[in-house]
């Protein structure tokens, strides 16, 4: 994971030199290396990469070199910070001879107070960070000074010059770090504001065999740094899964398009051989600049594409994608100060296209009405049946937030790999379900359906935990028994809405919660119950259906003793029996709506044209109804 930031941020050219920290300067001290009297202000809010000492700055007696607050570079009265910054700004002078201008400005009253009424006049702070630009060119963009910067961080720090290991992530020698910066990113997730630390060791229990600090996990500076860069880049754009940063990136060598490839071929046919031509050697570093620029872009259209990709396991929508592309996914959050890494993935786009179409596949049930299949919906729609069932629930991604942050990670996990869900999983969205059935209102629909969201997730984990092969819709060539039972328990509340439509306690919110666990005490006297409730329904032929469907179930279940309690796996069975079974009753129910009001506009035809049906035509459609 370390290697691949830090080759991340070495494609980006997101690295900045060791020690250098993008900085934001207020004002710049504007001198000339030959004219002592020309001085200017140039404000210029751009964030520059600048020297950074870190945590040293904030103790006493020193300070950052070449940026700093204007309270410190240009004081009034010189402090012990003013004198190590100048005193730091006299030695960088040896390596670049046009920091001289600057020293000798500061050491010079009259330009010092010339530099401070210029500062005035541009209502620059105190607190405003300032530095020089000699003949308009910013000090901190100096490459001279980058050999003495090196020197004086290690002086500085107290390191010896000696490599004592080797680097974790380069697996080069190195002097390891002993803290490593924080990174930025993670406030919304429980980050803190100050940043949060990735490699930490400042408790004993952290530490081995004596080490102290970082050095239980050896880096460099200059590849840490580049790893922060990174974190800090793709951290930037990432979204929040379930109190989570989804940070995701492309990674390896990103085929070119042949096309393009073809475009770049200026030169093909041509007989010359540019590439040996001596007098093209800038043009060919151009060209190699520009072919470098060529694949970051490249790198970036397909990070692009990654993103939708990875997008859709949040959305749900249906995303293509191109195999053969690298593929790195984190799931993180801050604790404490420290960087949580829940999770960690990578493989090619290719195979995971695969997983999140299996997914996609798993997820395939018919809608709650029996007509067509459900749409997709964000997997926040599908975390919040994991949390306890709560009507017109506001507070509901605080609760996911709170209730799932393991939960969460490891089922995503499950969706990009294609591997089990947590059995915490099945037990919630049964929960949910009992829930729900057992407190919910009644609404238009003529029997109570289960949520069709936590049915989603028992189908899926039948299918990937117990191998279950389920279909979308009710399948009476299922060989489990407590799939029936749940097939059963819908026939029965179906039943009896048609025989006592206003009934006060029905017999899903008397029996359900015991038939789930015990369908052996609960199953005949529901049928018993049915029995009579057939007696009551009015119509005859619709009475002779629903026996007939009994019948039907009864004989999927065979000679198999009903059980006597249900496990995790068996209550999962029950439960989408008894949706896809009330799912079908539905759809029936609204076809023969649909029908009979077909009926009734045609009758309303026929009387207008003075031609009613005869009493064979009611009989036929009477049978077809029947049918």
């Amino acid at each position: 994971m370390l290697r691949a930031l830090y080759e991340y941020a070495q494609r980006h050219d997101l690295a900045l030199p060791p020690g250098y920290v993008n900085k934001t300067v207020k004002a710049y001290i504007s001198l000339s290396s030959t004219d002592p009297n020309e001085v200017g202000i140039w404000i210029d809010e751009t964030p520059v990469p600048a020297p950074d000492i870190g945590s040293l700055a904030q103790g006493p007696g020193k300070s950052n070199v070449l940026l700093e607050k204007r309270s410190v570079v240009v004081p009034e009265e010189e402090t012990v910070k003013s004198r190590f910054f100048l005193d730091a700004l006299k030695e960088a002078s040896g390596y670049d001879p046009a920091l001289g201008a600057c020293v000798r400005a500061l050491e010079t009253p009259e330009t010092a107070a010339a530099i401070r009424s210029g500062l005035d006049r541009h209502k620059v702070k105190l607190s405003d960070r300032v530095s020089f630009m000699v003949d308009l060119r910013p000090i901190v963009k100096s490459e001279k000074i980058l050999p003495w910067w090196k020197e004086f961080r290690r002086r500085l720090e107290g390191r010896d010059k000696g490599a004592g290991t080797l680097c974790l992530i380069t697996g080069e020698p190195t002097t390891p770090m002993r803290t490593t910066p924080s990174v930025q990113g993670l406030l919304p997730v429980g980050g803190h504001s100050s940043g949060d630390s990735l490699i930490g060791f400042d408790k004993k229990a952290f530490c081995s065999y004596d080490l102290k600090q970082a050095a239980n996990a050896p880096v460099s500076e200059e590849a840490m740094s580049s790893v922060k860069l990174a974190l800090d880049d793709l951290l930037k754009d990432a979204p929040i899964l379930a109190g989570m940063k989804f940070v995701h990136w492309y990674g390896g060598e990103v085929p070119a398009d042949p096309i393009l490839m073809e475009d770049f071929d200026l030169f093909a046919g041509s007989g010359i051989d540019w590439a040996d031509d001596p007098e093209d050697t800038k043009e060919d570093e151009k060209d190699e600049a520009e072919a470098r620029r060529e694949a970051v872009r490249r790198e970036r259209d397909a990070r692009v594409q990654a993103d939708a990709l990875v997008e859709s396991v949040r959305s749900g929508e249906h995303t293509v994608l191109d195999a053969g592309i690298r593929y790195h996914i984190l799931l993180l959050s801050g604790v404490g100060g420290r960087i949580m890494i829940r999770r960690y993935e990578t493989g090619d786009y290719g195979g995971l296209v695969e997983r999140l179409d299996q997914w996609r596949k798993d997820l395939r049930l018919t809608g709650p009405g029996g007509t067509g299949l459900l749409r997709p919906c964000k997997l926040f729609a599908r975390l919040i049946r994991l949390v306890g069932y709560r009507k017109n629930d506001r507070k509901a991604s605080d609760r996911v937030r709170d209730e799932l942050p393991g939960l969460t990670a490891v089922a995503i996990h499950a969706i990009l790999t294609g591997g089990p869900l947590p059995d915490a999983v099945a037990a919630r969205a049964l929960a949910y379900i009992r829930s729900q059935m057992l407190t919910g209102d009644d609404d238009e629909r003529h029997l109570r359906i289960p949520d069709p969201r936590a049915c989603q997730w028992l189908k899926v984990w039948l299918i990937r935990n117990e191998k279950e092969d389920l279909m979308e819709e009710y399948d009476m060539e299922s060989r489990s028994v407590p799939y029936h039972c749940g097939g059963l328990m819908a026939l029965f509340a179906q039943i009896q809405h048609l025989a006592m439509p206003d009934v006060n306690a029905s017999v899903i919110e008397r029996y359900y919660a015991s038939a789930i666990q015990t369908p052996a005490l609960v199953i005949g006297q529901l049928s018993r119950m049915s029995n009579h409730h057939l007696e009551m329904i009015d119509n005859g032929w619709l009475a002779d259906l629903y026996r007939e469907k009994l019948r039907e179930v009864s004989a999927a279940i065979g000679q198999d003793t009903l059980p006597e309690t249900l496990g995790l796996k068996e209550q999962s069975s029950f439960a989408m029996g008894y949706y896809q079974m009330g799912a079908k009753l539905s759809k029936e129910y609204r076809e023969r709506v649909a029908a009979k009001k077909a009926r009734e506009a045609q009758a309303a035809q026929g009387q207008d044209r003075k031609e009613g049906p005869t009493a064979e035509d009611e009989a036929g459609q009477m049978r077809m109804d029947q049918v």
